[in-house]
């Protein structure tokens, strides 16, 4: 079940009533329904869409060339930063044989918020056999920020999913800077079977004024941490982890590694990194190993302008 936002322990400090617009009003609750299945020529096409702003989808493209029947949906904000009191949902559900890749129009920001907080719920359901790409931009907290994420995946056994989230330390070049000057990050990820086995769960929750990240064994100077899951058979899984490297290289400021996750189901990436193209970059690479896997295409080069 997906968690309610007001039973987390770590959000009870936040629960005033921002000044403004309180908690639901109009523009202030995002949600967003997208299903995808194959069509009679084996296309895979974007069949549900339901969405109620600010967020916003408008169609899926087709432009990867070496996957031209693939759809690609791009996640828009007409409402700017999150702020205060926002809530958003988003359900993604990829039926048998489907497969598609999601991401956003920009980077998430995360506003300076001095009553409540901004969540995120998620779910994505995938049946057998299919394939998802989740990678969004990366997401930015300023100042006083408090966010809370909560995603639930749902799949089957055969379905492989990259899910990959980047979080920034904060504006690091705004003014005398903000790195790590939020309040709180919660993130709880979790996986489960369609018969409801447990797969794993994932939880961090990050208040700098308390501990901050900056230490050894966390962050130790870097400013840009992305983690990524890949729920995959393992036969898929075994070769991915195989032939990717964990390192860290002082050089080019850049660290990761992998790990596995329980029973079997998967694999753990995390990039560390002082700017997020590096570890954008590190975070696509992973991708199109997992892709040349599963699939047999890699992912294309990014758009310059991204």
């Amino acid at each position: 079940m997906t968690m309610n936002f007001a039973t987390a322990k770590e959000m009870r400090p936040y629960l005033a009533e921002p000044k403004a617009m309180p908690v639901g009003s109009p523009g202030k609750t995002g949600y967003l329904r997208l299903g995808f299945e194959l069509d009679a020529e084996g296309r895979s096409v974007m069949r549900d869409w339901e969405r109620r702003a600010p967020l916003i989808v408008q169609q899926e493209l087709y432009f990867d060339e070496a996957m031209p029947e693939m759809p690609c949906v791009y996640i828009l904000s007409s409402g700017g930063p999150n702020v205060d009191g926002d809530r958003y949902e988003q359900n993604f559900t990829v039926r048998r044989d489907a497969f598609a890749h999601i991401s956003t129009g920009a980077a998430t920001k995360l506003a300076e918020m001095r009553h409540n907080y901004s969540g995120l719920r998620q779910r994505f359901e995938l049946e057998e056999n299919a394939y998802l790409e989740y990678l969004p931009e990366p997401t930015i907290p300023c100042a006083h920020t408090r966010f809370i994420a909560d995603t639930e995946i749902r799949i089957a056994p055969s379905a492989t999913l990259f899910y990959s989230e980047i979080y920034m330390s904060g504006r690091k070049y705004f003014r005398d800077g903000e790195r790590f000057r939020y309040d709180i990050l919660s993130v709880c990820t979790r996986a489960e079977r369609p018969d409801g086995e447990r797969l794993f769960r994932e939880k961090f929750v990050v208040r700098p004024d308390e501990r901050t990240p900056e230490t050894l064994g966390v962050m130790n100077g870097y400013d840009v941490f992305a983690n990524v899951i890949v729920l995959t058979p393992r036969e898929h899984a075994d070769r991915i982890y195989e032939r990717t490297e964990a390192f860290i290289d002082r050089d080019r400021k850049l660290a990761a590694g992998i790990t596995r996750l329980p029973g079997d189901c998967g694999l753990l990436y995390k990039a560390l990194g002082e700017e997020t193209g590096p570890v954008k970059r590190l975070v696509r690479e992973f991708c199109s190993a997992v892709r040349m896997q599963v699939k047999g295409k890699p992912l294309p080069e990014e758009f310059p302008w991204r």
